[in-house]
Formats: structure tokens, C-alpha cells, sequence
């Protein structure tokens, strides 16, 4: 109980903590330089978004796959009740 506490207390204070990224590669900034040099009015606001939401749903279903090897492979220990 006490490591499922700190794995949950790291993970939120880990995504608590998150400072806005500037999520674009190198390539995808050249792109996105041209394309608003050839046309002023191109919008790229919702790029970085993109970008980073492409980029956490890999670590969220390696995460869960994890989980559930995790929960497959430990069996829980009975509670000791005392009466």
C-alpha cells in the first residue's frame, strides 16, 4: 500500500509540475517557418499541442500494459484480519 501511495504521490506531483514545452522538432519548426512565410494568415497554433499529445499516448499505453503485467503477475496477499 505504502509504494502504490508513493508511485500515485510521484506521478501527480511529476504532472503537477509540468512547465509548457516548446514540443516541436527541428523539422516541424522549418516547415511551419516556410509555410507562414508563404502565406501570412497560416495558423500554427494547435501544432506544439499536437505534437505533444502524439507524444504522451505511447508512454500512457506502455504505462498500462505495465500496469496490468504488473497486477497479472503479483497475486494479492490476503488481508490479515484481526478480530
Amino acid at each position: 500500500m505504502r509504494k502504490l501511495f508513493f508511485a500515485l504521490f510521484l506521478s501527480l506531483f511529476t504532472l503537477g509540475s509540468l512547465l509548457p514545452a516548446q514540443a516541436q522538432c527541428v523539422m516541424c519548426k522549418s516547415q511551419v517557418e516556410a509555410a507562414r512565410a508563404e502565406r501570412d494568415d497560416y495558423d500554427v497554433a494547435g501544432l506544439n499541442k499536437g505534437i505533444v499529445y502524439m507524444m504522451t499516448v505511447p508512454y500512457i499505453l506502455m504505462g498500462a500494459v505495465g500496469f496490468f503485467w504488473y497486477r497479472r503477475t503479483h497475486p494479492k496477499r490476503p488481508a490479515d484480519h484481526q478480530a
